[in-house]
């Protein structure tokens, strides 16, 4: 199976935006391999226009001439991704990702290139071009660089069909598909994809972004992708981080093996490095250890954003947790217990199971404005530990029947009870 456990890795995007380059990819490649691999950190993913010579920052450049070949497929910039020389694509770049026991990982839009709907261009084994496949009122309303396809035309099949046979031949594990996501009618699109995935020989975990994905759309999406944004592109500003909270207690339920509601890209360490200077993450430690809970609590991906070779001792702590981050692998039916406000405090409270019965994890979340006091009643979960290991602070006591814990806020308390 595909994707089994919430794919975890590292997405180019919130440090370089559309301006990665190949050796910066080989950069976060050899620090992943050195520092977080066996932590099971594996995938690393270039992010959008790769095919874009001129690009500069996270900002686009309408209409730019892209890297296409005879077939209507865009390829990666030579300039920015010297290995790609030849008509070799990415597969340099994937073996060297590959090299390191590592994944390789790319971004592409939903459609078929505007350009190649001008020129007409052919696609490889159909009878159909470009501009007989392309729907031209179908546009990414950020990103002109594509029409979306008619599902229903011949043609849109065989031009993804050979889409996905090119980057299996470049060795790619993890497509993330933008643009298709949160729209409407996406479903025939997303039917495609999925086919061109199953046919063309290889495993490819399919990422479907940006969000928010509609829940009444819960079991298609379980059916046709690995992975799908429950939210817009995700930042480090508190407020988004608040309004999680609701989007994965709506979501969690629908976490399972090969099929993972996605809260998106992790913020942390050194971010929009492409603009010349170090800007770091405006999250607070605390805010920071809240959305490592939280999304391992729900059981989401886990992508990297910040450069890694910028990480200080606590951002590698964050990711190298490793009774958090097995959490992942060994709880289910995760859920919030409950959510309230209490003598000023607005509590936040998490529950999971392991599948062996052999503990609990419980978090608890302060998304308050003051340090407060917060007390559970474990009694009421069925359930009677002896003790409770504090996945932050490393740290052990034994309990009883109640636990109280004085979190900071914003802040969390990260328990196993066993």
């Amino acid at each position: 199976m595909v994707a089994y456990y919430p794919p975890m890795g590292w997405n180019s995007w919130d440090c370089y935006g559309a301006a990665v380059d190949e050796k910066t990819v080989k950069a976060n490649a050899d620090y992943m391999a050195k520092n977080l691999k066996k932590y099971g950190w594996e995938y690393i993913v270039v992010d959008i226009e790769w095919y874009q010579p001129s690009v500069l920052t996270h900002e686009y450049q309408p209409f730019a001439e892209l890297v296409m070949d005879e077939y209507s497929r865009l390829i990666p910039a030579e300039n920015r991704f010297p290995s790609a020389a030849g008509g070799k694509g990415f597969a340099p770049l994937a073996e060297y990702v590959h090299s390191l026991g590592l994944k390789f990982g790319i971004h592409i839009m939903r459609g078929i290139p505007r350009q190649a709907a001008a020129s007409r261009s052919k696609i490889l084994n159909s009878e159909y071009t470009a501009d007989k496949v392309a729907v031209y009122n179908n546009i990414c309303m950020w990103n002109p660089d594509m029409y979306g396809t008619n599902p229903d035309c011949p043609g849109a099949a065989d031009y993804y069909n050979s889409l996905f046979e090119l980057y299996a031949e470049w060795g790619v594990d993890f497509v993330k598909v933008d643009d298709i996501c949160r729209n409407d009618n996406n479903e025939g699109e997303i039917r495609l994809i999925y086919h061109a995935i199953k046919s063309c020989g290889r495993d490819i975990v399919l990422s479907l972004s940006p969000g928010p994905a509609k829940l009444s759309q819960a079991e298609f999406l379980k059916e046709y992708a690995n992975m799908w944004r429950i939210t817009d592109d995700f930042w480090d500003r508190w407020g988004l981080l608040y309004a999680m909270f609701e989007r994965a207690a709506a979501w969690a339920q629908h976490s399972g093996a090969g099929h993972w509601p996605d809260a998106d890209m992790l913020p942390i360490g050194p971010i929009n490095q492409v603009y010349g200077k170090e800007n770091w993450t405006k999250f607070t430690c605390d805010e920071q250890m809240t959305m490592m809970s939280l999304w391992c609590m729900m059981r989401s991906p886990l992508m990297i954003g910040g450069e890694l070779n910028g990480f200080d001792d606590f951002t590698l702590s964050l990711v190298t947790n490793r009774e958090l981050l097995e959490i992942e692998k060994k709880s289910y039916c995760a859920r919030q217990l409950y959510r309230r406000v209490n003598d000023g405090c607005e509590e936040i409270v998490w529950f999971a199971p392991v599948t062996d019965g052999s503990c609990w994890y419980l978090a608890i979340f302060n998304a308050g404005e003051k340090e407060s006091n917060i007390s559970v009643d474990i009694s009421r979960l069925g359930i009677a530990p002896k003790k409770a290991y504090d996945i932050w602070l490393g740290t052990e006591e034994t309990v009883s029947d109640s636990i109280t814990k004085r979190v900071s806020p914003h802040g969390v308390c990260l328990l196993k009870l066993s």
